[in-house]
């Protein structure tokens, strides 16, 4: 056996801390130059700002009112769609309302048809044109109705 050790292939050494320190410290001058031009530039924009602070913030609060208003009224939930749908609820409930009590004449018909014998004899004689002996029956022929002219030159 071998036990050689082979020539290791390019080992990386890391870099000593006060290497990275010691850079650092080099460039702080030109990153403090670098900032100071920054502020240089923008001082005229950040002193309008700060000088109108009070009119921007009016400004904002104004349109954030606006804004706000025109959600609550034509938003997704807003007062238009609530009153829609506040008409369409109440349309509804009067129409179940209504089927709900031509359903309870219905179902009271039902109830006198099955128990009441002067109902029955009533619908009988309505609907299958019965009679006690000695009356007698007259039925209305239905109307006729004239036909209508195909156009409106034809009615002149």
């Amino acid at each position: 056996m071998d036990f050689r050790i082979e020539q290791l292939s390019k080992l990386r050494a890391l870099p000593k801390p006060e290497d990275g320190l010691r850079a650092m410290v080099e460039k702080a001058p030109h990153a403090e130059a670098f900032v100071e031009s920054l502020v240089e530039r923008y001082r005229p924009a950040w002193t309008w700002i700060y000088d109108s602070r009070r009119r921007l913030a009016t400004a904002g609060l104004s349109l954030l009112t606006i804004w706000l208003f025109l959600h609550v009224m034509f938003g997704a939930n807003g007062m238009v769609v609530y009153r829609q749908k506040r008409a369409e609820y109440q349309s509804l409930k009067k129409e179940t309302d209504e089927i709900q009590k031509e359903n309870d004449r219905y179902t009271q018909q039902v109830k006198a048809l099955q128990t009441d014998p002067k109902t029955i004899e009533r619908e009988a004689r309505e609907q299958l044109h019965y009679a006690r002996p000695g009356e007698i029956v007259y039925v209305a022929p239905a109307p006729v109705h004239p036909p209508k002219p195909a156009t409106n030159a034809a009615q002149k």
